[in-house]
C-alpha cells in the first residue's frame, strides 16, 4: 500500500488538477493576462468590421475599437510586470466591461428604433444590432479583472 501511494503522488498533474495547481502557484495570472491581450485584439478587429458595416453611424462605435489595442497592451504588460497586472490591467479591463454594458444598452436602443421596435422582436433582433454581442466584450474585460485579483507567481 505504501508503494501505491508514492506512485500516485509522483504522477504528473493533468486536466483540472494541473489548472488548479497553476492557480495556486500564480501561473494562471500570467496566462489569463495573455488571454486578455489576445481576446482584446480579436474583439477589436471583429467590432471594427461590424461597426464599419454600419458606417460608424454613432461616434461611440469607435470606443470598443480603440479599447481593444489598449486592452492588449495592458494584457501583455500584465504578463511581464506584476505592477502592471495590478494597476493598468484592472483599470483597462473595467473600462472594457463598462463599454460592453454600454453596448448592450445602445444595441437594445437600436433594436427599439427599428420599424416596429420591440413589437417586431424576431425581425428586428435578427436584422438590427446584435443585442448580446457586447456581452462578449465584457467577457474579455472580466478575464482581465480576474487576472488582476489572482495571486502572482513568485
Amino acid at each position: 500500500m505504501g508503494r501505491r501511494q508514492a506512485a500516485v503522488v509522483e504522477a504528473p498533474l493533468v486536466g483540472i488538477d494541473r489548472l488548479l495547481k497553476n492557480v495556486e502557484t500564480g501561473r494562471f495570472e500570467r496566462s489569463l493576462s495573455a488571454l486578455t491581450a489576445a481576446g482584446a485584439l480579436v474583439m477589436a478587429a471583429e467590432i471594427y468590421f461590424e461597426h464599419d458595416k454600419a458606417s460608424f453611424g454613432n461616434r461611440l462605435m469607435w470606443l470598443p475599437v480603440v479599447l481593444g489595442p489598449v486592452g492588449a497592451v495592458a494584457g501583455v504588460a500584465g504578463v511581464v510586470s506584476k505592477r502592471m497586472a495590478k494597476t493598468a490591467l484592472p483599470i483597462t479591463s473595467a473600462a472594457i466591461v463598462a463599454n460592453g454594458l454600454q453596448g448592450v444598452y445602445l444595441h437594445a436602443r437600436g433594436v427599439a428604433q427599428k420599424p416596429g421596435g420591440w413589437r417586431n422582436f424576431t425581425y428586428n433582433v435578427e436584422m438590427g444590432p446584435p443585442i448580446l454581442a457586447p456581452l462578449l466584450v465584457t467577457v474579455v474585460g472580466g478575464m482581465g479583472l480576474l487576472a488582476a485579483v489572482l495571486r502572482r507567481e513568485r
